[in-house]
Order: C-alpha cells, then structure tokens, then sequence
C-alpha cells in the first residue's frame, strides 16, 4: 500500500504535468523513469538490502534522492491546485482554456527549490530551542533545573558519525542537570550503525543520560539496541523509573517502551508500572516515545511528558494528518488534563522522507519551574 501511494504523484506529475510539455517525446519518457525511480527508492532499497527503514544510501545521494521526492510531492500538489484554478476560470468564463507554458515551469522550480531547501532544513544539526514547564509540588531544590531532550535521532546514511558527534557536542556545550532521549535513536542494525552512534557514548550531564526505545528500536534488534545504548553510559527505563536527589528533595524520571513491542512478543508501554512505587509528593517526568496515550499519563498523575515520534508533522498542512493520527498532537506543548504534554518536532527524522518546511528539528532545552 505504502508504495502504490507513492506512486500516485508520480502519475500526477507525468499526466498532467511532462506530457502536456513541449519537448521531445524521449526527454518526457526520461524523466518519466527517472521520476518512477525516485518515487519507488523505498521499494528498490526494500529489494536490495531487504528493509525500507534503513536504506544503506551515502548522505550525499540520500540528499539528493529526498530532495527529488520531495519536489515530486510538491510538485504534484502545485499541479492538482493549478488545475483546479484552470478549471474554476473555464467555468466563469465559459471557453476552454489551457495553463499558460510559463506557469508551468515556475511550479517545476518552485517544487525542486523548496524540495531542495526542505532537504537541507531536515539534515542540519538542530538549533537549541528553549521553553519553560511549571512543575507542580516542584521543590525549591529543583527550580531552573535543566533537562536537554533529544529524539528521532534516527542515525543512519543520512545522519552518520559527523553528524551524531555535531549534536554530543552542542548538546554538552549547553552543561545541563539531564539528557532525556525519547526513543528512535537509530536506523539499522548494531552492526551496521555501531560506529555511527558511537558519539552517543560522549553525551554528559551532572545527573546522567536517560533512555527509552521507539519504534525503530524494534525493527532491528530490540535487546541488543537496548543493551548497547546503556554500554553507551545511558540508563535505560523499561516501564520503570529513577529518582534524582537534590538537597533531600527528589525528582522522579520515569520511562515506557513502545506500542510496536507486542507485536514482537515484547512488552508494551505501562505507565501504571513505571510509576509504581513514586511517593505521591515526588513529581513525575514520563518519557513516551509516543504521544498519543497522553490522557493515560495524567491520569496516574505525570506532571510532564516528552514525546517524539511525530517529528512535528514535517510540512506545514501534512503536520494535521499526522495529528489525526496521534489523538490530536503532533508538535510543541499541550495541557492535557492539568498535566504538561511536549512534543519535540525532533532531532532529526527517518531518512525514507527527510524534508522540513515550516517544521523545523529541534535540540529541546527544558528549564523547569515551580509552579
């Protein structure tokens, strides 16, 4: 099904848009293949290395291609909105019409550009955003304590070592109180991506580096990500929490797996279990790779969580698709029954559709405050 739809502005764009062009037939057949190829990469990587979330593609080639999708995409959308204007003017003016040549090629590179531009966007290192949560019964020992949130690393061909080394660094250079990683840090398997994080191994904070899985993390070999990433200096959180101490007062950090875990007969997120035990006085911070259980969540009295996954929806308008789909949230900050929800639009993103406009990576820097 995934495929079949990616085809579809496929044949938009060569019906609508290269055949009524003015140039040599073969030209137009031309880019018609090389369009097919670029609308059916994650077909092709699936035939050749078995797997469409981890295509093994250099960055610079994994640029180019998404770079192509993307203007593929776009362009099939400017086309539908210029027939439909075309199609309105016929209507009021009662004569047959035909989009004037020019306009025709001014979507072409407007569609390659803002691909182009988006591609660039979605593969920088993220630049450090920074908000405020007031936390409920927080104790005086603990205001403007700091927390970086990192998520949807997916470090893979188009976020190799350079990159995962770029963000340890401006990550450390922020000298927070914790890192919280909410899952989705990588795409392929350990013996394809060991070096790629090996960086990770450098994140630093006075009271540590926490970790849940995402998704991905079950796509390639769950334990052994899992065992590797706390070989890395990360404590991992399973459906259990840890408590941080600061002058007597504690802070409890809790973490669940991911949806995606029964379905490989492992266990799924259980909020209640990973709270369990919590004295009622200790604020709680969940990490949930996922953010549609949020009300769950506040009902067994999380004061916030973190939450990824939907990397913010990644275009404007596509961002209300994704929502629908994760029970209405998809990007920045939420009070979801008197309970602070964020969600990053993430670090990076999965390298199948690397494109960002208008919903730009994030490195979240969270102060917290009292209430």
């Amino acid at each position: 099904m995934f495929h079949l739809v990616a085809a579809l502005p496929w044949g938009i764009v060569v019906l609508r848009y290269l055949l009524p062009l003015t140039a040599p037939l073969w030209i137009k057949l031309a880019l018609a293949l090389v369009l097919l190829i670029v609308a059916e990469q994650h077909l092709i990587s699936r035939w050749i290395t078995g797997s469409i979330f981890s295509p093994e593609t250099p960055r610079p080639l994994s640029m180019t291609l998404n770079a192509l999708f993307g203007a593929l995409i776009l362009l099939a959308v400017f086309q539908l909105l210029m027939d439909l204007v075309m199609l309105i003017t016929m209507l009021v003016k009662q004569q047959r019409m035909a989009a004037p040549p020019m306009a025709r090629y001014l979507i072409g590179l407007l569609a390659l550009g803002l691909g182009i531009w988006g591609v660039q966007q979605a593969a920088r290192v993220p630049p450090v955003k920074d908000i405020e949560v007031a936390i409920p019964g927080l104790a005086p020992a603990f205001e403007g304590y700091q927390i970086v949130q990192l998520t949807d690393l997916h470090i893979s061909g188009l976020f190799p070592e350079t990159w995962a080394r770029a963000v340890v660094e401006r990550t450390n250079a922020l000298n927070v109180d914790a890192i919280l990683i909410t899952g989705d840090l990588m795409d392929g398997t350990l013996e394809n991506r060991r070096d790629d994080v090996a960086p990770l191994a450098g994140l630093h904070a006075v009271d540590g580096v926490f970790v849940i899985p995402g998704n991905h993390e079950y796509y390639f070999g769950y334990e052994p990500w899992m065992q590797h990433y706390v070989s890395l200096g990360m404590q991992r959180l399973s459906n259990s929490h840890a408590f941080i101490e600061r002058d007597g007062a504690r802070l409890a950090i809790a973490g669940v797996t991911d949806p995606a875990g029964p379905s490989r007969g492992l266990p799924g997120p259980d909020v209640a279990a990973a709270v369990e035990g919590i004295p009622a006085e200790v604020p709680i911070i969940l990490l949930d790779h996922q953010p549609k259980n949020a009300r769950g969540a506040a009902r067994e009295g999380v004061a916030l969580q973190l939450s990824g996954h939907t990397h913010g929806g990644m275009i404007i308008g596509m961002d209300r698709i994704v929502a629908r789909a994760n029970n209405g949230f998809v990007s920045g900050r939420y009070n979801v029954d008197g309970m602070t929800l964020y969600v990053s639009n993430g670090t990076a993103l999965w390298m199948g559709f690397a494109l960002r406009l208008g919903k730009p990576s994030e490195l979240t820097r969270i102060t917290l405050r009292r209430e």
